[in-house]
C-alpha cells in the first residue's frame, strides 16, 4: 500500500532544474533540498560560526550594494534584517545541508541565500517560497558567487571561534604559572630518557609547561593573521565580474565592521580564491598546540602515577571512579581527555592539508572539509582545554616527600662532581651507586672525596636548580688531589 502524502505539509518550488518539494514552513528553497536529499552523510551541520560568518558577508555585500545603488532600498533593507537575523543565530536550525556536501560549499551557500531571501519576503509581506520580492540568487547573491563568498565566510568564522579559544590558551598557561610559584620550593629528580638526571624544582617543570601554552598561542595569533586578506568580489574566478568597481572594498570594510576583525582586500583576488594556505598555517598552528597538550598531558599522567607503585610526585583532583572491577582506583581522565581530543586535532590536520593541495586552477573545490575540521579542531580544543585547566591543572597538589626522595637518590647527583673530580671519576661512583643503592652523597662520604661542608654545598640539590660559579679553583683541585 503506497504512503498518503500530506500536501499541506510541503509546497513546491522550481529551480534550474525543475520542480522540488519543500517543507512547507521551511525557510529554506529547492536547492537546499536537493542537497538534504543527495548528501545524507554525516548528520552534522556546519559549525555556527560558520553560519554567522556567512550571516555577515550576506550583510556586508547588501550594504555595498545598497550604497551603490545596485539593490532597491527596500529589498536591500529587508536583506539587512534577514541576514542580520542569521548573525544573530535565529535560523541556525534552518541550515540543513550536511557538512560533508557538494564542492566549494555552493549547497550551504544556496541554504544561506534562500534563508535570507524568504525570510527578507516575509518581512515585506510576502509568502514562503514566492521570490517575488526578493529573489536568493538575483538579490541576496547579487554580485557574489560561492567562490568568494565561501572562502570569506571560512575565513572569517575561524577568526571569530579563535576568540574563544585564546582566553582559554591564557588560562591555562596562568594556571600553570601559579603552580610554577606554588611549587617552586619542592625540590624532585629531572629525567631524560626516562632515567634520572639532576635535581630540578617541581616549579620549573610546570613554568616550563605554561611556556609552552603560551607560545602556542602567539603562533596561532600569528597564523590567523594570513586569514584576514580576503578575495570577496573576486567573484566567480577571481576577477570581479558583475560587480561595481568599487563593491569589493565597500563589502570588506562593511565586513570589517560587522565582525569587529581587522580585514582588508586581498592584493590579489586570483591567489584568494586559489589558494587556501591561510587555513594551512592555522590548522597547522592548532596541531602544534596539540602536539604539546599531548605531550604535557602524559607527562602529567607520569608524574601523577601510583599511588603506590608509580611516580607519585603530583596528585590530581579525584573526578570519578576509575574501574568497575578495582575498587578505589582513581583515573587520570582529565589528560587522557585533553590527549585524545589532541588526537582529533592531528586528524583534522591531516585532513585539511589533503583538501589544501586539491585544488586545480581557478579554485578549490574542497573548502567544506577545511571549514569543518578547522572549526571542530578550535571548538573541541577549548572545551577540553578549559575542563583540563579548571578540573585538574588548578587541583593539582604535590608530594613533597616523594619529590625529594627522587632528588636526594638521583645518581645524576654526580654531575655536580665533574668540575671536581671530573667525569670518568663521577661516572664510576655512579656505577658504584646503581651497583649497591647507595646514594651518591653516601658513596662521597666513604671515599671522604668531600668534607661535610663540601658535600653540603657542592651537592646541594637546590644549588644544581639554577646556573652557578664553581667553586674556586684551590678547592677543585684539593677535591681532585683526594680523589
Amino acid at each position: 500500500m503506497s504512503e498518503v502524502r500530506d500536501i499541506s505539509q510541503v509546497r513546491k518550488e522550481k529551480d534550474s532544474l525543475g520542480f522540488v518539494e519543500v517543507p512547507a514552513r521551511a525557510y529554506y528553497g529547492a536547492q537546499t533540498a536537493r542537497a538534504v536529499e543527495n548528501y545524507p552523510i554525516s548528520g552534522m551541520r556546519a559549525h555556527p560560526e560558520l553560519i554567522r560568518a556567512l550571516g555577515m558577508v550576506k550583510r556586508a555585500a547588501a550594504l555595498a550594494n545598497k550604497d551603490l545603488g545596485l539593490v532597491d532600498a527596500h529589498r536591500a533593507d529587508a536583506i539587512l534584517e534577514a541576514s542580520q537575523e542569521v548573525i544573530d543565530g535565529k535560523w541556525t536550525q534552518e541550515f540543513v545541508v550536511d557538512v560533508f556536501q557538494a564542492g566549494a560549499g555552493v549547497s550551504l551557500h544556496m541554504n544561506t541565500n534562500e534563508v535570507i531571501a524568504n525570510r527578507a519576503n516575509e518581512i515585506l509581506g510576502g509568502a514562503l517560497g514566492e521570490y517575488a520580492e526578493v529573489h536568493p540568487n538575483d538579490h541576496v547573491n547579487y554580485g557574489q558567487s560561492t567562490n568568494d563568498v565561501f572562502p570569506t565566510a571560512m575565513r572569517v568564522g575561524t577568526l571569530l571561534a579563535l576568540e574563544t579559544l585564546y582566553p582559554v590558551l591564557n588560562n591555562l598557561a596562568g594556571t600553570f604559572a601559579a603552580k610554577a610559584k606554588e611549587f617552586h620550593g619542592i625540590m624532585k629528580s629531572g629525567r631524560t630518557h626516562m632515567q634520572d638526571a639532576v635535581p630540578m624544582r617541581l616549579g620549573q617543570e610546570f613554568a616550563a609547561y605554561g611556556r609552552a601554552i603560551e607560545k602556542g598561542k602567539k603562533f596561532l595569533q600569528s597564523a590567523s593573521d594570513s586569514l584576514r586578506e580576503l578575495g570577496l568580489g573576486g567573484s566567480a574566478v577571481g576577477t570581479g565580474i558583475n560587480t561595481h568597481p568599487d563593491y569589493r572594498t565597500k563589502a570588506v570594510a562593511n565586513l570589517s565592521r560587522i565582525s569587529g576583525e581587522r580585514l582588508t582586500p586581498a592584493e590579489d583576488m586570483r591567489w584568494a580564491m586559489q589558494s587556501n594556505a591561510s587555513m594551512g598555517e592555522v590548522s597547522a598552528a592548532l596541531r602544534g598546540i596539540a602536539l604539546e597538550v599531548i605531550r604535557i598531558a602524559n607527562d602529567i599522567r607520569l608524574l601523577s602515577s601510583g599511588p603506590n607503585t608509580g611516580f607519585a610526585e603530583i596528585y590530581l583532583p579525584s573526578l570519578q571512579p576509575g574501574s568497575s572491577i578495582m575498587p578505589g582506583k582513581i583515573n587520570p581522565v582529565m589528560p587522557e581527555l585533553a590527549a585524545m581530543v589532541s588526537f582529533q586535532v592531528l586528524g583534522n590536520d591531516a585532513a585539511v592539508a589533503y583538501a589544501i593541495q586539491a585544488g586545480q586552477l581557478e579554485l578549490n573545490v574542497m573548502m567544506p572539509t577545511m571549514a569543518y575540521n578547522v572549526l571542530q579542531s578550535i571548538t573541541i580544543m577549548a572545551n577540553t582545554l578549559r575542563q583540563f585547566d579548571q578540573r585538574c591543572v588548578a587541583g593539582i597538589t604535590a608530594n613533597p616527600e616523594r619529590c625529594n626522595f627522587y632528588a636526594q637518590s638521583t645518581v645524576s647527583l654526580a654531575t655536580a662532581l665533574n668540575p671536581y673530580i671530573g667525569y670518568a671519576r663521577a661516572a664510576e661512583m655512579v656505577k658504584e651507586s646503581v651497583a649497591t643503592g647507595d646514594s651518591i652523597i653516601k658513596i662521597a662520604r666513604a671515599k671522604k672525596l668531600l668534607s661535610e661542608e663540601e658535600i653540603a654545598e657542592i651537592l646541594d640539590p637546590v644549588r644544581m636548580t639554577e646556573p652557578q660559579y664553581p667553586l674556586d679553583a684551590a678547592k677543585q683541585r684539593d677535591v681532585k688531589t683526594k680523589a
